[in-house]
């Protein structure tokens, strides 16, 4: 069932599942590990559901620093069978397909998908934005200025970028997004179908990941619903010296503070967990 609307925001928190169709997933979750991967991605989508995910990301190419680009013929061949398998079993919750390349929107939007997440915001690729007008599909505009140059390895905890300079943090981000969504809006993307990330861990050191999550309501000032992206993110990990597996808690106090910020959804791997954090806060934050 096709669900090219965006649902009524402020009234709770909404959680979207991490599907990972990868082998090189930066949290250790990469589905391509399994011998089948499309059933492994099934019933990872079922347990996330049972958990109480209001939306499913399905991602073929990892977005970590130092990752290998993936085409687009080897990406449409991990996501589009896992979307295609979703809908002919009957799921029925929004599914959003994690991918900057218009071609894969487009065969992911045709086979089942509801949303695009473009983790370039529109700037990868010219011809992302006419897509998601063309199917009216809403979009996620995520802001980042990842730079090879900039990454830091650690076989611990993983990859962090360093030395990037912003003029103004947070003005520079809200900036940037604003030229994002004036690329929608010029391709015909309704205003309505438009949800901003501020891209957590994507071209920003540890210390402005952290700021930035404090001040995620300057964010939400720009008058559109926002995700806030940081489940297992090196951040976290530099933050408490834990790797990807053992940032569970730190997930948890960031998503709790991303809410009480203006967050409308929670991108996360331990869904089960963060749905539990989720409705606490909204019950503090979103009394009626």
């Amino acid at each position: 069932m096709s669900q090219r609307t965006l649902p009524e925001f402020g009234k709770k928190t909404y959680v979207m599942g991490i599907i990972n169709v990868t082998p090189d997933s930066f949290s250790g979750d990469g589905l391509m590990s399994r011998q089948d991967t499309v059933r492994a991605a099934l019933e990872q989508a079922q347990r996330f559901i049972e958990a109480g995910a209001d939306i499913l990301d399905i991602g073929g190419e990892s977005t970590r620093p130092g990752a290998a680009v993936v085409d687009e013929k080897e990406e449409m061949t991990r996501v589009i069978p896992v979307i295609e398998a979703l809908r002919n079993t009957g799921v029925n919750t929004l599914i959003s397909i994690d991918t900057y390349k218009s071609t894969v929107a487009a065969a992911a939007l045709e086979t089942g998908a509801d949303w695009i997440n473009d983790v370039w915001a529109l700037r990868a690729d010219p011809l992302m934005a006419g897509t998601a007008a063309r199917y009216e599909a809403p979009i996620i505009l995520m802001h980042n200025r990842s730079k090879p140059a900039h990454a830091e390895l650690q076989t611990r905890l993983g990859g962090r970028y360093t030395g990037i300079e912003y003029h103004d943090l947070i003005e520079d981000i809200r900036m940037e997004l604003q030229e994002s969504v004036a690329l929608a809006h010029t391709a015909g993307v309704d205003d309505q179908h438009i949800i901003l990330d501020p891209g957590i861990g994507f071209g920003k050191t540890v210390e402005q990941n952290l700021e930035l999550v404090n001040r995620l309501d300057e964010i939400k000032a720009l008058g559109y619903p926002v995700l806030l992206g940081a489940s297992r993110k090196s951040f976290i990990g530099y933050t408490l010296d834990l790797p990807p597996v053992e940032r569970v808690e730190g997930t948890a106090a960031v998503c709790a503070i991303g809410i009480a910020r203006g967050a409308d959804i929670i991108r996360v791997h331990d869904v089960e967990v963060m749905v539990r954090i989720a409705r606490m806060s909204d019950a503090v934050v979103r009394q009626a």
